[in-house]
Order: C-alpha cells, then structure tokens, then sequence
C-alpha cells in the first residue's frame, strides 16, 4: 500500500502558511500540516496542496459549514474533504470561523 499524503489546514489569526507548517511522516502517513489566518488564504493553501499531491484534507474546528463548502469548492472534488467539528470554537473565541471570516 502506498503511503497517504494528506492535510490538516488550521485557523489561527496571524498564521503565516509558509511559516507556521509542518510535516510528519510515519510509514503509512506523511502529513502536512498548515495554519492560515482565514477562509481565503484556506482556499489557496488546500488548491497548492492538491497541486503537490495531497489525497486527503481535513480543517479544524475553526471551519465553519459556509467555510467546509468554500474548501469542497476550491478543490473540485478532487480529495476527500473533512472536518474536526466545533459549534463554537475554544480557539477562536467561542465562535464559529463563519462568524468571523
């Protein structure tokens, strides 16, 4: 079986994506794992992560439902997409990322 090449995007207010990432690789898994500031930078960040050959994403809690479907869209469906679910967020004040973003 090949290794999975997959994703983990997570919200934070001031993430730099070509800063604040890391990748951890087990013999079955290599994970990138990519902080963004918001759902735009998110969209950006999961279409070059695709480009580089990611099979899978998942977003934090931080992502709201509008924020999951702007991912989906941005993708294509070309990966699986999911998601660590939050209503509020302890990250984000209490909120939903579609509050905010």
């Amino acid at each position: 079986m090949d290794k999975l090449k997959a994703a983990f995007i997570f919200l934070a207010p001031e993430a730099e994506p070509e800063r604040h990432r890391a990748v951890i690789s087990t013999p079955a898994v290599e994970l990138h794992v990519v902080g963004v500031k918001n759902y735009d930078e998110a969209c950006r960040i999961a279409k070059e992560l695709v480009d580089e050959g990611i099979a899978a994403i998942e977003l934090c809690g931080g992502f709201g439902h509008r924020g999951v479907a702007k991912i989906v869209e941005a993708v294509e469906g070309k990966v699986p997409v999911g998601v660590v679910r939050f209503d509020i967020h302890p990250g984000l004040e209490g909120k939903s990322g579609d509050e905010i973003f």
